[in-house]
């Protein structure tokens, strides 16, 4: 599975890390790479994942953010990373 990873779901990588390296440096490089790693678990397991927002909805493992995503013949396409704890007004608005 080819992985693509939008520019709208590289901003808010960007967001995350942001937030993270703020609380403690170097917390955001941890993140990025936790991040990364259930994105290459997406090569194996895409497609399991429950739709939420019509897109399927991978979980973090290590944070509290969802990673949504939708599959297009041989690739996943990666639309957003949002954090879990927004308003999920805000997170279906997003996500749309």
């Amino acid at each position: 599975m080819r992985l693509v990873i939008l520019r709208s779901a590289i901003d808010d990588l960007s967001r995350g890390y942001d937030f993270y390296e703020k609380r403690n440096r170097g917390l955001g490089e941890y993140f990025e790479d936790s991040i990364y790693s259930d994105i290459e678990s997406l090569r194996v397991y895409a497609g399991i994942h429950r739709k939420v927002h019509g897109y399927h909805r991978l979980l973090s493992k290590r944070f509290p953010y969802a990673i949504y995503y939708e599959i297009e013949e041989d690739s996943v396409r990666i639309r957003a990373i949002l954090d879990c704890r927004k308003n999920p007004t805000w997170i279906s608005r997003r996500v749309k």
